[in-house]
C-alpha cells in the first residue's frame, strides 16, 4: 500500500480512537463519582482536564507545523496517548485520574495539531471532502465510545475501558515509527506579521469563533447527556441516546461530505445549524420517550458537520498555513468543549442540572448567528481566497 493511503488510514484510525476516548468520558461519570466519592462540580472538572492539555499542545504544533518534522510530532503524539490511558486506568485517586486525562489529552494535541496539516497537503485537490471524510471516521468512533463502556462494564470494572483504548491506537504508533510521511514541504513556516495578518482575516475570525461555540455546544453534550439522561433511564439506556446524538454525524457528514463542494459553505452551516436550536429545546425540556431520542437525533446532525466544514472554510483562505489555521479551529474547538462543560457542573451545583444544561440552547444560537455574521461580514456565503505575507 502506498506511503499516501497508509498515513490517510493511520491518521483516519488516531481520529476514531480519539473520539472513542473523548465519549467515553461522560459515559463513566457515575462509576467516578462512586469510585472517588466526588460532587458534580468536581466531576465537571473532566472535561477541562481532558482537553485543556489538547488545545494548548494543538495550538503549539499547528503554530509550528512549518518547523516541525511531522511524522516524529505523530509518534511522539500517539505513544504519549497510549501511555496516559494506561495511567488513567491505574489512577489511584481522583487527581491522579485527572493528571493523567489532562497528558492524555496534551499528547492527542500534539497528534491533531499537524494530522490536518498532513491531510491537507496530500489531498490538496479534494480539502474539503477529506477535512469531512475525517470528521466522518470521528463519528464512528464516537458512537462506538459509549457503547464500548456499556460493554465494558458488562463484564469489567470502568478501568479496563481505557486498556481497551490504549490497544486501539497501537497500530497507528507502529506506522508513525515505520513509514515516512510524503512530502509537506508546501506547509510553509508562519512569521509573526503573516500571523497577526491571517487573524485579522474575516473568514478565519469568522470561522474560529463559530468553532468556539460548536465546542461549547458539543463540550455540554458529550459530558452531560447521559449524566441527565440517568435521571429518566438506566445507565444503558442512557448511553444509548448519547449514541443517537452521535449516530446523526454519520449520515449528516456523509451527506455534507456530498455536498460541501456544490453548496457554498456557509449557506450549508447556516441551513443545518438553525433547526438544532428547537431540537435542542425540545431535547431538554424534560419529555421522554422516542421524542427525546428524535430531538437529539436531529440536534446532532444539525451540528455534525460545523467543525470540519468551518475549518475547511478557514484553511481554502489560505492553504499555505493550513498548520496555523488547524491549530487556531482545533484550539477553538477544544476551548470550548473545556470551558461549557464546567460552567455547567457549576450551575448544576447550584441550580439542578435540568435549568443549568439549558445554556447549551443559548450556545446553539450564537453559532449560527456567527456564522450569519461571517456571511454578511465577507459578502460571501464561499470561502474568500486571500493573500497572506509570508
Amino acid at each position: 500500500m502506498e506511503r499516501t493511503k497508509v498515513w490517510t488510514v493511520a491518521i483516519f484510525l488516531f481520529v476514531l480512537g480519539d473520539a472513542m476516548a473523548l465519549q467515553a468520558r461522560g459515559p463513566i461519570l457515575s462509576s467516578l463519582e462512586a469510585t472517588f466519592a466526588v460532587s458534580e462540580a468536581e466531576l465537571g472538572l473532566v472535561a477541562p482536564a481532558g482537553t485543556a492539555g489538547f488545545a494548548i499542545a494543538a495550538v503549539a504544533t499547528g503554530l509550528l507545523a512549518g518547523r516541525l518534522r511531522m511524522r516524529w510530532a505523530l509518534f511522539a503524539g500517539v505513544t504519549g496517548v497510549i501511555c496516559a490511558l494506561v495511567a488513567m486506568a491505574a489512577a489511584p485517586v481522583y487527581a491522579v485520574f485527572l493528571l493523567a486525562l489532562l497528558a492524555q489529552g496534551g499528547a492527542a494535541g500534539v497528534f491533531r495539531g499537524v494530522d490536518r496539516a498532513a491531510l491537507s497537503h496530500i489531498h490538496s485537490a479534494n480539502r474539503g471532502r477529506v477535512y469531512i471524510a475525517y470528521a466522518l471516521a470521528w463519528a464512528v468512533g464516537a458512537v462506538l465510545g459509549p457503547q464500548l463502556v456499556t460493554g465494558v462494564l458488562a463484564f469489567a470494572d470502568w478501568r479496563a475501558v481505557f486498556l481497551v483504548l490504549a490497544g486501539l491506537f497501537v497500530p497507528v504508533a507502529v506506522v508513525a515509527a515505520r513509514t515516512e510521511l510524503p512530502s509537506m514541504e508546501a506547509e510553509r513556516s508562519i512569521s509573526v506579521d503573516a500571523l497577526r495578518e491571517l487573524l485579522g482575516r474575516p473568514p478565519v475570525v469568522g470561522a474560529t469563533v463559530a468553532i468556539l461555540f460548536t465546542g461549547a455546544v458539543e463540550g455540554i453534550v458529550f459530558t452531560w447527556l447521559v449524566y441527565y439522561a440517568e435521571g429518566f433511564y438506566g445507565t444503558g439506556t442512557a448511553s444509548l441516546l448519547l449514541s443517537t446524538y452521535l449516530l446523526a454525524y454519520i449520515p449528516a457528514r456523509t451527506g455534507y461530505t456530498l455536498l460541501v463542494d456544490r453548496v457554498p459553505y456557509l449557506l450549508l452551516m447556516l441551513v443545518a445549524t438553525v433547526p438544532a436550536i428547537p431540537a435542542f429545546a425540545v431535547a431538554f425540556s424534560g419529555i421522554t420517550g422516542p421524542v427525546l431520542f428524535v430531538a437529539v437525533f436531529v440536534a446532532g446532525a444539525g451540528l455534525s458537520s460545523c467543525f470540519p466544514a468551518l475549518s475547511a472554510y478557514a484553511v481554502e483562505a489560505a492553504p499555505e498555513y493550513s498548520g496555523p489555521i488547524n491549530a487556531l479551529t482545533t484550539g477553538a474547538t477544544y476551548v470550548g468543549i473545556a470551558v461549557s462543560p464546567a460552567v455547567v457542573g457549576v450551575l448544576a451545583e447550584a441550580y439542578g442540572l435540568n435549568r443549568a444544561i439549558w445554556l447549551v440552547i443559548g450556545f446553539a444560537v450564537l453559532l449560527s448567528s456567527t456564522i450569519a455574521a461571517t456571511w454578511l461580514w465577507t459578502g460571501t456565503p464561499e470561502a474568500p481566497t486571500v493573500d497572506v505575507a509570508a
